[in-house]
């Protein structure tokens, strides 16, 4: 009988979770073949089976916390590798396949497929063999989206003769959860599980601001707030490049980008939709305001090319005039940021004189990866902003 046990697959790890059994009680297994999955606070793990034989009896549920050395699962057979025996336990770890959660190191004996634990779990549910799925990125990693596609390609007829053959049993409406909507969802879904959210909230004042816009606009000048708002990030971000910047984990760098490319998350009907607006360091406040103006309404006529869409760097959401007040707003993908700006309302605010008076106040609420930057840097990047758009005159002189 051969004890398979949680052992010490690294960094020192003293327990772990069981996530999912690849196997259950009377299957027949071979050597490496994996048998269940683990999570400990660092990495999650595949622990292969030590031997050729049968599934005895699996002791430890799905769900529970173990030690180290805890058996997990029985194995009964006559050709096991006796090198993987428990009088043998330290030569175990070699071939147990581990993947960092951050996907700083792997160390495989095994030819197994680079994936998440929540992309197996995709697979699991729709009886995909996620080691006949092809992978689109460029390092093997299959992803949810890689998934999806393999299920559309090779389920999407029996699919179709299942909607034919039940139909609804309740009495209601639908809507297609298909084409843009789906993207939007997939793309969600990736963030989330993918960056680990910290969201910061301020507020800003725009009386000063607004004043400079009845000037300009008397003077024939006509420039929204939105134009201001992006010129005066992209002067944060020339301070605190961190917020323009991708993680790219299998090369373990956070790559700083030189272009400023700011996405612009406009509502349609259709969805969420993020046209870009490049290199908005090189352009005017006139400029950006047109460039703004543009692209919202091609989202909303759906006039938007690949072109508009690619290569965002950071994105801001203005969703003060649908009413909002606050949010914790989902990054961009692969981005490492994201502001929203919310209402502007009219509220008592104390000037330089300590005089009572109605300002117009703003809520903000900036998402960031807490991979790659600190909740100080981010406060010190939304000051830096605030101090440019409560003082238009500074965001006048960075200009020059």
């Amino acid at each position: 009988m051969i004890e398979v046990k949680l052992h010490d697959i690294g960094e020192g790890m003293t327990e772990g979770e069981i996530v999912h059994y690849y196997v259950k009680e009377g299957d027949m297994v071979k050597t490496d073949q994996p048998l269940v999955e683990v999570q400990t606070d660092k990495m999650v793990a595949e622990l292969p089976s030590p031997g050729t034989g049968q599934i005895k009896e699996i002791l430890i549920p799905i769900g529970e916390t173990v030690q180290v050395g805890t058996t997990l699962l029985l194995i009964e057979g006559e050709g096991a590798d006796k090198s993987h025996r428990e009088d043998q336990p330290e030569e175990q770890p070699a071939q147990t396949v581990t993947k960092e959660l951050t996907n700083k190191r792997i160390t495989t004996k095994v030819n197994r497929v680079l994936a998440t634990p929540y992309t197996r779990k995709i697979a699991r549910d729709h009886g995909i063999d996620i080691e006949q799925v092809p992978a689109s990125d460029p390092s093997g990693r299959v992803t949810e989206e890689d998934i999806y596609q393999y299920i559309n390609q090779s389920h999407e007829p029996v699919i179709e003769e299942t909607l034919e053959v039940e139909p609804p049993q309740s009495n209601s409406d639908e809507i297609p959860f298909r084409g843009i909507r789906k993207q939007i969802a997939q793309k969600m879904t990736q963030s989330l599980y993918t960056i680990p959210h910290v969201t910061h909230f301020d507020e800003v004042e725009l009386t000063r601001l607004m004043e400079l816009r009845e000037e300009l606009k008397a003077d024939g000048i006509s420039v929204s707030v939105p134009a201001f708002f992006m010129k005066a990030l992209v002067f944060a971000l020339k301070g605190f490049p961190v917020f323009n910047a991708e993680l790219d984990e299998t090369q373990e760098t956070i790559k700083l980008k030189k272009e400023y490319n700011i996405g612009l998350a406009t509502d349609t009907e259709d969805g969420l939709m993020v046209p870009v607006i490049h290199g908005a360091d090189r352009k005017s406040i006139q400029q950006l305001h047109k460039d703004i103006k543009d692209l919202t309404q091609k989202a909303k006529e759906r006039k938007l090319e690949p072109k508009h869409m690619k290569n965002g760097t950071f994105t801001m959401s203005n969703v003060g005039p649908l009413g909002s007040t606050g949010a914790t707003p989902i990054i961009n993908y692969p981005e490492t940021a994201l502001i929203a700006f919310h209402k502007t309302k009219k509220r008592p605010v104390i000037n330089d004189q300590d005089e009572i008076v109605i300002g117009q106040m703003m809520n903000l609420s900036m998402s960031f990866d807490h991979r790659v930057a600190d909740g100080a840097t981010a406060v010190a990047f939304t000051n830096r902003f605030i101090s440019l758009i409560e003082n238009p005159s500074k965001l006048m002189l960075e200009m020059i």
